[in-house]
């Protein structure tokens, strides 16, 4: 006779985040909900009547996945997509009740929480369909719903069409778990040129054609990315996985500007002094002053998520205008030259990433400028904020 479908407790545990109460120094990342309800709302009217799940991977882009789900969830989201088993659990764990797709591949011994949290897992080989299998019928659990991932040009994970037939013949042997979804990851839908993403659609639609064919039950079929939900109609799908877009970062400059920076990451002057010509500022003195200079220190550095490589090429806002970063990018502290700042002082706010008004005027700096400097990508900038950062959520 059956039991009772219990598991149990969860045995995945994840570091924790800095929270607004333990600041001490005035470090600290800010978050605009309200802009993150905006992004969204772009997003939709480029899905048109596709569903969207929210991409919250890497702790939701560095701004927080917890805060970032509740607030989308309940601005009416579809669901959500996450990388990591401990993803979806942290999610679980912070109230989301929205459908939500692990699509990293990879989960351990962690299929009893795979059940017992509601997850939909992404499978590519016969062995996790066998192993998802066995934790099924160890806890006498109904058949668990799975999408497949299909390789149509990543060459990361996913099942390659000529082994298509065989994953298929597998999902259709195991009563344990059910096919209920298909996807692809787009390699280039933000080219100059969306050949290739045709052409991983063309491969992506023989798949789903051939599951269909074989009466699998493929019910939902995604692969559009923030680019592709903007760029390729035809790549929407039943649903769209947009995840940049929604912190407020467009793909390409020439898609959209009405999408809205989330993330505003600020500190404070907490020193100042004043420098002759031939004073040297940092590590490895990098940095000389050519005139009477005003030097101030700010408790930020590459720890925080500061990239070094910004070191006397970087800038931030102060007063509202820009001050070059001097010397090397420290641990924890950066030195800015604030001489052509009217008025400069102790506790003045410093952006970093972000917007500012002021006594000296407006200006901004993106993370798509931080990147260019550091010869990366905006979607490295912000996830690489780091924990001991405190992230503080407030509404417009």
């Amino acid at each position: 006779m059956a039991v009772p479908f219990t598991i149990p407790a969860p045995r995945v545990l994840r570091p924790r985040r800095a929270e607004p109460s333990d600041a001490v120094r005035p470090t600290r990342a800010e978050i605009n909900l309200g802009h993150l309800r905006h992004n969204l709302h772009v997003l939709r009217r480029f899905a048109g009547k596709s569903r969207l799940f929210g991409v919250l991977k890497a702790d939701g882009y560095g701004h927080g996945a917890p805060a970032m789900a509740r607030t989308l969830e309940r601005a009416g989201i579809d669901g959500f997509c996450v990388a990591l088993l401990e993803e979806g659990v942290e999610l679980r764990d912070a109230g989301i009740r929205a459908p939500i797709i692990v699509m990293g591949g990879y989960y351990g011994n962690g299929w009893g929480e795979v059940l017992a949290r509601n997850l939909v897992p992404v499978v590519y080989d016969p062995a996790q369909v066998d192993a998802l299998a066995r934790e099924v019928r160890f806890y006498d659990a109904p058949p668990v719903p799975v999408h497949l991932k299909v390789d149509t040009g990543m060459s990361r994970l996913g099942v390659r069409l000529d082994k298509l037939g065989a994953m298929l013949d597998k999902l259709a042997g195991t009563p344990e778990v059910r096919l209920s979804g298909m996807m692809t990851h787009f390699a280039s839908a933000d080219a100059d040129d969306l050949a290739g993403a045709e052409h991983q659609c063309d491969l992506f639609d023989e798949a789903v054609h051939t599951a269909r064919a074989r009466k699998l039950p493929v019910e939902v079929v995604h692969a559009a990315n923030s680019a592709a939900v903007m760029r390729l109609p035809r790549a929407r799908y039943d649903l769209a996985r947009p995840g940049i877009a929604l912190f407020g970062v467009s793909p390409r400059p020439d898609i959209t500007r009405d999408l809205r920076p989330v993330m505003r990451f600020r500190s404070e002057i907490v020193a100042l002094r004043n420098i002759l010509p031939g004073d040297t500022a940092g590590y490895s003195c990098t940095w000389t002053a050519s005139r009477p200079s005003t030097v101030a220190t700010v408790p930020v550095g590459y720890a925080d998520g500061l990239p070094r490589v910004l070191s006397n090429k970087g800038r931030v806002l102060v007063r509202g205008k820009s001050a070059p970063i001097v010397g090397a990018v420290s641990m924890d502290l950066i030195t800015i030259d604030v001489t052509d700042v009217p008025g400069a002082m102790l506790r003045d706010e410093v952006v970093i990433l972000g917007a500012q008004q002021g006594p000296c005027g407006a200006d901004v700096v993106t993370a798509e400028e931080i990147a260019t400097l550091a010869d990366t990508i905006p979607w490295e900038i912000l996830t690489g904020i780091s924990r001991r950062v405190p992230r503080f959520y407030r509404e417009p």
